[in-house]
């Protein structure tokens, strides 16, 4: 440190001496502080309070209680609230300081309306929608950091749910004697970076979850990101609809406008607009919205929706945003609030959700690059004291929330120790008869080692097929988490069958072991299989067909086998694939007719293709295979969480291709054949208010057929039952056996779903919430040449009913009724 300053001339010492000096009085913050109210001695909750002419400001609480941490000087500070004057305070301020503030109601000055005229709001708005795409696109980039405050407090909680007693567990969660109280309470801060048209990418500074010690905040600026200078906000999940807004350009199709009056602020001529929407059961806003004169500019906003929009889950949902300029001619958003409200059997739940935005840069330096990487959370985000929180937190907490935090405090310690979580699984783990017999069975878990072992029940184990009589199946299955947040598991499972026809034994076991960026596969063993290898019936369905109405659907085989594979992703949205695969298949013929009724009946052979003949459909065979794919969603988009990334799906169609090649004479391997195969797919692609749809659109070739059996060839995902699974390459009616092919083939598959778009406009049926279903499929071989089909149902919360008309290249004419649980409905990340 001599030799540096000896190097230095005296003028550079006599500046860096003033620097040094300088340095705490520049970090010096005072408070101003004070509680904001109303004529007649009301808080107003979530005032806006910001220094002009400039970004820097902060919200008051709940209770009205505001806190400003400001350098020592002197201010105009501004006070906003929706529905009251604004309030302007001159301060010189050296020390802590407290400002109490009195905000008078909005005075407006009334337009005088033409008897019979049109409302002077529709021109306000007509202005107001021609300035929208400008104001859309008029910030092509910028960065501002974000303060983020969540809490959803729960209203009320029956004393008993399904048998059980929720009096202990509301106590060990912190709420009081009659079940309310806070249930959720967190704060965040995070540098927030945009780019027209959609480019985003925030970093998580700091979090604070109450009683979740380890936990990071859900709290995401991107989530609570609302621009209505949008045509439409889709918040998926909250309604099936996207919604409009007031300014749309369609928006005089959904809105009836009424201008309240005009004020002055800021030099600056505010219009007072009501909307209203034209029907109750449009996706549409109700509240007011407040456009600048002359610029027709959104000023503020105030709007609300309702469970007559067809919301889900939530009862109201009302949004608050704020803007202030930032420029001479650019306003950004200030704040913006979410306060809901719900409840369902007996629970009743509400809560709000308010994000505050400062230190605009209009013009950042930006590498494109980073937007790559959505969301940044790294391991030291949640490890900031409660002195940082008291100095960096804008909004004070009220009183409380400061004890829900050191109440839960207290509890979360306990609740991550190891003797309350033994205790916890000590009560849990104990066995239940009627869930052992006919549940899901028996499972044992370890919270502390974040491990479980389960077991199926009596009634899961217990199958019937024709071609083993009723067999015995002991299933078990260990899993341990690796990582909670990407979801990673350690998963081992093993399985003993027994046949009590055939007299035969089979047993596997299988895995899933996560190897850091690799996720490697094994399954060896043997079992009774399905004919088709894409499994088109689902678990217990052939046994209670074959029981109770004497028809056996599904077909098998005996297989012995040693798979392994390995799935690795190499960069953002590429994924490669590969695995090998040794087996040895059997034939096997119905060994009974047994059934509860129709004894007098004969099953149907357990060749699919020839109902009454035992002959085998194939030779007993041995096969070793290769596999190897990849896959390409042209997309890199992720989060970062401390234990690694975490992808989304792309807004793009993804492109797959697998090769398979069996081949001949190792380890006794009877198969040569070749087969290349391709697909292209994309789910949920938005069309506004008339839903969203999916499509994947498939094809393969065998390029060598010196020697495969069926069970080798391409099979599809047919369907002869009434029950079936709704996945991207399903069919409604096709029989999932009699077109298997070995030759080439294309398959093409398109839904819609009008998300509501018809049925909503019906009275009484638009409460059930019902999405309509419009289902295309198509599969063409050299044999079958054309198959077509057309289904038409709906959806309720993934439950769904459709009718299915299927023509093939005969024109014979099939038709029925399909009902499935669509287990991916808005799956959006992977």
């Amino acid at each position: 440190m001599k030799k540096l300053y000896r190097r230095l001339p005296l003028r550079h010492l006599i500046t860096l001496t003033i620097l040094l000096f300088s340095i705490p009085a520049l970090a010096q913050t005072v408070s101003l502080s004070g509680t904001i109210i109303d004529e007649k001695g009301n808080t107003i909750p979530f005032a806006s309070v910001y220094i002009r002419n400039t970004t820097k400001g902060t919200s008051a609480n709940s209770e009205g209680k505001y806190q400003l941490q400001l350098v020592p000087g002197s201010y105009e500070v501004l006070f906003k609230a929706i529905g009251f004057k604004q309030e302007a305070r001159k301060v010189s301020i050296t020390a802590n300081q407290v400002v109490d503030v009195v905000m008078h109601a909005e005075s407006f000055q009334l337009q005088t309306v033409n008897i019979g005229g049109e409302d002077p709001a529709y021109g306000i708005i007509r202005k107001a929608i021609k300035k929208r795409p400008y104001y859309l696109k008029q910030v092509n980039a910028y960065d501002c950091e974000v303060y983020i405050k969540g809490l959803q407090r729960m209203l009320a909680m029956p004393k008993k749910f399904m048998g059980r007693d929720l009096q202990k567990a509301a106590r060990e969660n912190g709420l009081d004697s009659n079940r309310t109280g806070i249930i959720y309470l967190s704060e965040s801060e995070s540098k927030y970076t945009f780019q027209q048209p959609d480019l985003v990418h925030e970093e998580m500074i700091s979090s604070k979850v109450s009683g979740r010690n380890q936990a990071f905040s859900f709290n995401r600026a991107s989530d609570l990101k609302v621009n209505f200078y949008n045509n439409m906000e889709n918040w998926e999940g909250l309604s099936n609809r996207p919604f409009i807004s007031p300014i749309a350009n369609n928006a005089m199709l959904y809105y009836r406008y009424a201008l309240v009056g005009t004020m002055i602020e800021n030099g600056e001529t505010i219009n007072k607009i009501k909307v209203t929407p034209r029907r109750d059961y449009d996706a549409a806003f109700t509240g007011y919205i407040y456009i600048v004169e002359d610029s027709w500019r959104i000023y503020s906003l105030d709007l609300y929706v309702t469970k007559k929009a067809n919301l889900n889950f939530i009862d109201t949902l009302k949004i608050n945003q704020q803007f202030l300029p930032v420029s001479k001619d650019v306003w950004m958003t200030s704040s913006i609030r979410f306060d809901f409200t719900g409840g369902f059997f007996g629970f009743r739940f509400g809560g709000y959700f308010i994000s505050i935005y400062k230190n605009y840069d209009l013009n950042p330096v930006i590498d494109k690059k980073e937007f790559n990487e959505v969301m940044r959370i790294t391991k030291d985000v949640n490890k900031k004291d409660s002195t940082y929180w008291e100095k960096e937190r804008p909004i004070p907490l009220t009183k409380e929330e400061t004890t829900d935090y050191v109440k839960k405090a207290v509890l979360a310690k306990k609740r991550e120790s190891r003797p309350y979580m033994d205790s916890i699984d000590h009560v849990n783990n104990k066995a239940h008869f009627m869930s052992l017999l006919i549940g899901n069975g028996y499972t044992h878990r370890n919270r502390f080692k974040k491990e479980y072992f389960h077991i199926g029940s009596l009634l899961q184990a217990v199958d019937f097929n024709t071609v083993e009589g009723f067999a015995l199946t002991a299933d078990a299955t260990y899993a341990k988490q690796i990582d909670s947040i990407t979801n990673k598991y350690l998963l081992l499972r093993g399985k003993v069958r027994y046949s009590f026809g055939s007299q035969n034994v089979h047993a596997s076991v299988s895995g899933n072991i996560p190897l850091n960026e690799f996720n490697l596969g094994f399954n060896v063993g043997s079992d009774v299989v399905d004919l088709n290898n894409l499994t088109p019936f689902g678990a217990g369905d052939n046994r209670t067909y074959s029981l109770f109405y004497h028809q056996n659907y599904e077909k098998f085989y005996d297989k012995q086998f040693a798979q392994i594979t390995l799935s690795h992703r190499i960069v953002g949205g590429f994924i490669a694939n590969a695995g090998i695969e040794a087996s040895n298949r059997q034939w096997l013929n119905n060994i009974t007719n047994y059934s509860f009724y129709y004894q007098d009946k004969q099953y149907t052979s357990n060749n699919p293709l020839d109902q009454f003949s035992t002959q085998p459909l194939f030779a007993n065979s041995k096969a070793f295979k290769i596999q190897v794919g990849a896959s390409y969603d042209f997309s890199n988009t992720y989060d970062t969480y401390p234990t690694g990334r975490y992808y989304y799906a792309s807004k793009y169609p993804r492109v797959a291709i697998n090769y398979l090649k069996g081949i001949k004479g190792l380890f006794g391997s009877d198969v040569d054949y070749d087969e290349l195969t391709a697909t292209v797919s994309e789910s949920d692609i938005p069309l506004g208010v008339y839903g969203k749809t999916s499509f994947l659109v498939g094809a393969g070739k065998f390029l060598n057929t010196s020697s495969l059996y069926y069970t080798d060839y391409k099979q599809f995902a047919g369907s002869v039952l009434q029950q079936y699974l709704p996945t991207a390459n399903a069919f409604l009616l096709l029989d999932p056996y009699k077109y298997s092919t070995n030759d080439e083939y294309f398959e093409a598959h398109l839904e819609h779903n009008f998300s509501g778009f018809i049925l909503n406009k019906l009275p009484l049926i638009r409460k059930l919430k019902l999405q309509e279903i419009v289902d295309y499929n198509f599969l063409a071989t050299p044999a079958l040449n054309g198959y077509s089909e057309l289904g038409f149902g709906v959806q309720y919360l993934g439950f769904r009913a459709m009718y299915g008309l299927g023509f093939d290249n005969t024109g014979h004419q099939i038709q029925g009724f399909r009902f499935g649980i669509n287990l991916f409905n808005g799956a959006r990340r992977r």
